[in-house]
């Protein structure tokens, strides 16, 4: 009598359980780290601008973060990346963190950070429209999601900082819609492997960035002041490191309006935080707009999960 032996196959259960587990875990970390750690961000920018120019310092955080990254990982035996890769590591880093980031550094000059964290809630909105353009055109709960979206930006320029700085709230609008495309199309385009995609995409948007510093003139008008340099090394270590990092691999690993959602949570982290260390205050207006975008976002992400169901 011949006895059948399936241990093999128990194993290979038991092994890909233990590697979803894993990974379970790998994506709550990331989705702990850009809900949290990116809603100090928004701070740490507005401390940071106090001495030093917008796009220099968003350009000296993301160079210093990505080639710092870049070398540790070639010295841990990274592939270098090909010609390919590099084009479009500067394509996404170019909207994400170029526009995307040097946008709201630039803002800040003028708006409460509470104010911009607020404003790159709806980057969910946007995200979720130009996914369809790939095919997946959105839901009717997504498409009313979109509107109300939408309609709490349009309400949120009416807040007495955005209405009295208009340059200030055309990088808010401008840089989320820019996030959000890069966001896209990281999804489609080929890019090197790992946190190497992460380390060149810093490299390159800290590049346009400081080549932007160059064309407007900006200076240092004075030595940056100690919490501008904590500022600084805060989001190069917090803010780029881990934070973006954990969001592309958020991007690879889970779905767009799910890798998004910090968006429900940054706005009442920077406001929280605004508030508390340099007495920022957020307007009735504020506060209504942030409750429809958010609104408008959670509809978006569930429209999304119903049709999936």
């Amino acid at each position: 009598m011949t006895v059948k032996v399936q241990t093999p196959v128990l194993v290979e259960e038991t092994s890909t359980a233990q590697l979803e587990q894993v990974r379970r875990f790998k994506v709550g970390l990331a989705l702990l780290s850009v809900y949290v750690i990116w809603g100090s961000t928004y701070l740490a920018l507005r401390i940071g601008i106090e001495t030093m120019p917008p796009f220099f310092l968003t350009g000296t955080r993301f160079l210093i973060a990505g080639g710092l990254m870049f070398a540790f990982l070639r010295l841990r035996g990274a592939p270098m990346p090909t010609g390919k890769e590099w084009r479009n590591a500067a394509i996404i880093g170019t909207l994400m963190l170029g526009f995307g980031t040097g946008g709201v550094a630039f803002a800040e000059q003028w708006v409460d950070s509470g104010l911009a964290a607020v404003a790159v809630a709806v980057v969910p909105v946007w995200v979720a429209l130009f996914t369809g353009l790939t095919g997946r055109w959105p839901t009717r709960m997504e498409w009313v999601g979109l509107v109300i979206g939408l309609a709490g930006v349009g309400l949120l320029n009416l807040e007495n900082g955005m209405r009295a700085n208009p340059q200030g709230a055309a990088a808010l609008i401008l840089g989320p819609i820019c996030w959000a495309t890069g966001s896209i199309l990281s999804r489609h385009l080929a890019l090197p492997k790992g946190f190497m995609a992460s380390a060149v995409e810093m490299i390159g948007g800290g590049a346009v960035l400081m080549t932007a510093s160059l064309l407007l003139g900006e200076r240092l008008t004075q030595t940056p002041s100690l919490p501008s340099v904590l500022a600084l090394i805060y989001l190069i270590t917090f803010g780029s490191w881990i934070g973006f990092s954990a969001y592309m691999y958020l991007l690879k690993e889970v779905r767009p309006a799910l890798a998004t959602s910090y968006a429900y949570v940054n706005p009442i982290v920077a406001v929280a935080l605004g508030a508390v260390f340099v007495g920022e205050r957020i307007t009735p207006v504020g506060i209504v707009a942030m409750l429809v975008i958010l609104s408008g976002v959670v509809m978006v992400a569930f429209g999304r999960e119903k049709q999936n169901a």
